[in-house]
């Protein structure tokens, strides 16, 4: 979604005709329910492409090589979900919120990220977990066994954009 009305209120040196870009962001984005926004795993700014942006070289990793790791992190999360014989399950974002905690555990440091972060961003017992399904999703993409810090942290880093959501005045 678009940060207020007219999208551009996080463009540098625009102001808004309507209100401070600050007051126009928040009463936008307030009629989002907090209910609604934990069910949004993802959350990215993406700024509008400038002209500069299409010079620059294309990325070390491209379409394919993305692709391929999307299905063998694919590929990985329906083996562990058939060996646990659960029908219907196939991906980490379909895993259960009991069986969780045992294929998402990550190591000590993720763990105590995790928590400390659970309270710092009061997240709920659903964006609890979605993190947890992130993080798992995270690791499956690096081919790790297990959820480490990073992946821990990036997850958490995708949900920090609604969690700073202004309060409108």
């Amino acid at each position: 979604m678009n940060p207020c009305r007219c999208g551009q209120a996080t463009e540098p040196g625009y102001v808004c005709r309507r209100q401070p870009n600050e007051r126009c962001i928040a009463q936008y984005q307030a009629r989002l329910s907090g209910p609604l926004l934990d069910r949004i795993d993802l959350s990215i700014d993406v700024p509008a492409v400038t002209a500069a942006d299409l010079i620059l070289p294309a990325p070390s990793e491209g379409s394919a090589e993305v692709a391929a790791r999307v299905a063998a992190a694919r590929e990985r999360q329906t083996k562990r979900y058939a060996a646990l014989r659960l029908d219907g399950v196939t991906t980490n974002a379909a895993c259960p919120p009991a069986l969780l905690e045992d294929v998402a555990q990550p190591d000590p440091e993720g763990l105590s990220l995790i928590r400390d972060a659970a309270n710092a961003m009061r997240l709920s017992a659903r964006g609890f977990h979605r993190v947890l399904k992130v993080g798992r999703t995270l690791a499956d993409l690096d081919g790790e066994e297990r959820v480490r810090r990073i992946h821990v942290a990036e997850a958490l880093s995708y949900r920090a954009h609604t969690d700073r959501r202004p309060a409108a005045a």
